[in-house]
């Protein structure tokens, strides 16, 4: 008998301590069960490197994440949801970048606020977006000395 209390007792310290770390993990990651904030949308030629989940940013600090990507049939353009945090207003002649951390550091959605007085509702959608750059391609282009041809 005290066998299977000890027992109980250990196993029930493990369950908290993973219910503990469940939690943790869900606050660090951002992630939240409730809709704590609004969608807005916006459609890039190249979104390369973001994905669901990926950080939505303004001023450097976290106020969201792309919650769902998709690509346009007619436009060919990658049509993206993210949310932002209740509280944060967007003006209305806002932008929305894909920018890079670094060289090797990941890609993330940066909002670039406007100076409007009027501001996005849930469900709008940003016009004014600029998709990922290739560094690949930028390497290309330096190593492959392309300065737009011409003969001196």
């Amino acid at each position: 008998m005290t066998e299977n209390k000890t027992e109980i007792i250990v196993g029930g310290a493990v369950l908290a301590a993973a219910a503990g770390f469940l939690i943790y993990a869900g606050q660090v990651t951002g992630f939240s069960a409730g809709g704590d904030g609004y969608e807005l949308n916006a459609s890039f030629r190249s979104a390369d490197g973001i994905d669901v989940g990926t950080d939505v940013r303004l001023a450097g600090v976290k106020v969201g994440r792309v919650t769902a990507m998709s690509l346009d049939p007619e436009t060919y353009r990658a049509g993206t949801t993210f949310s932002v945090t209740q509280g944060i207003s967007v003006p209305d002649d806002s932008a929305v970048a894909i920018s890079s951390e670094g060289l090797l550091g990941g890609n993330y959605v940066e909002i670039l606020p406007g100076g409007s007085p009027f501001v996005f509702e849930a469900g709008d959608t940003i016009e004014f977006t600029q998709g990922s750059v290739s560094l690949v391609s930028l390497l290309m282009k330096f190593v492959g000395g392309d300065n737009g041809g011409g003969t001196e």
